[in-house]
């Protein structure tokens, strides 16, 4: 009995941490470099970094020797800087080294993206443990793919906001095929309204959006609470309705966050496709973690009080609650 008090306990401070620390937390988003070549030996770079609380981190892009930079135009913006330059470099870039200074003091990855005029363009990601790289001479399909998954998987794992709506789906459904009808329906809703959105067949404001992605967790919460309660509403008989009609808000919140990140200029349809696979593994990797914590538990076969059925519903609809009432203020 002494053990499972203090797994009970240990379950309850895990849950009110974690989400305590989120409730403050923003996605951390990737700064930008572009580089266009106009003529033989003059470049347009663009280099935009996120504003972190009030302020952007001491980050600058180092390009090969040579290379000098006049900067023509700097930007506040509400949740970025950017400065502009024109460059001037004799030599060819291919086979040259890139890299940001300070980099490796943040946790802000780095999306490079370079336009030469013979039409090669290519996509690079720079990180905190990898802070320079080496541009191809080629231009590799293959570095698109695996960027855009990477970035995929981050944004899912470290978008709170959207692993609690998935857990909320989690929380509703019951049974194999039910999970996997909800989940599809989830995917092809997101899919949908991403892909709308990146080719601006749809526009939303982005604010919007965020404050609903909000209020479909606290629903998720409410109807996981009446379902304990006995009443079986449509959205318990029918999860994949819910999911599919909250996954198309929660599409244009990935576009939001891709149209930040940037598209290589001549795979946009890639870099679409391989965000979306990306999102997609990050949603099975934390659903299977979730499966396998809730079978461990299982495992356990300890007693379990009425109240902790209610623990994570009324922690996910609380957080979600703030959430709302924060985005919803920051409209003004």
């Amino acid at each position: 009995m002494r053990k499972a008090k203090l797994l009970y306990r240990s379950m309850v401070i895990l849950v009110l941490s974690l989400l305590g620390e989120y409730a403050y937390a923003h996605e951390i988003r990737p700064a930008y470099l572009e580089i266009k070549q106009q003529t033989a030996d003059r470049y347009q770079v663009l280099w935009k970094i996120p504003i972190l609380g009030n302020k952007a981190p001491k980050i600058d892009p180092v390009f090969p020797q040579n290379f000098s930079l006049e900067q023509i135009e700097d930007e506040f913006l509400p949740d970025a800087y950017i400065r502009r330059y024109q460059g001037i470099y004799q030599d060819n870039l291919n086979g040259k080294k890139i890299a940001i200074q300070g980099l490796d003091l943040t946790l802000i990855d780095v999306l490079v993206q370079i336009s030469l005029l013979d039409e090669s363009s290519y996509t690079l990601l720079l990180q905190p443990d990898n802070a320079s790289t080496i541009i191809p001479e080629e231009p590799s399909k293959w570095e698109v793919i695996k960027l855009y998954i990477i970035l995929g998987i981050e944004h899912i794992l470290i978008g709170i906001d959207h692993l609690l709506f998935v857990l909320g789906l989690l929380l509703l459904v019951s049974g194999t095929k039910p999970l996997i009808q909800t989940i599809t329906a989830f995917t092809i809703a997101h899919s949908i309204t991403l892909g709308a959105a990146t080719f601006n067949l749809i526009q939303v404001p982005q604010a919007p959006v965020e404050a609903v992605i909000a209020l479909s967790i606290v629903f998720l919460a409410r109807e996981y609470l009446m379902i304990q309660k006995g009443v079986k509403s449509l959205t318990a008989q029918y999860p994949w309705v819910v999911a599919f009609s909250f996954g198309l808000l929660h599409g244009f919140g990935f576009a939001g966050v891709l149209s930040e990140i940037g598209f290589p200029q001549r795979d946009v349809p890639l870099a679409l496709l391989t965000f979306n696979i990306g999102v997609e593994l990050g949603q099975l990797i934390f659903i299977g973690i979730v499966i396998f914590f809730w079978k461990a538990v299982q495992e356990m076969r300890l007693p379990l009080p009425t109240w902790f059925g209610k623990l994570l519903p009324y922690s996910m609809g609380s957080i979600a609650a703030f959430w709302l009432v924060e985005r919803v203020v920051g409209f003004w």
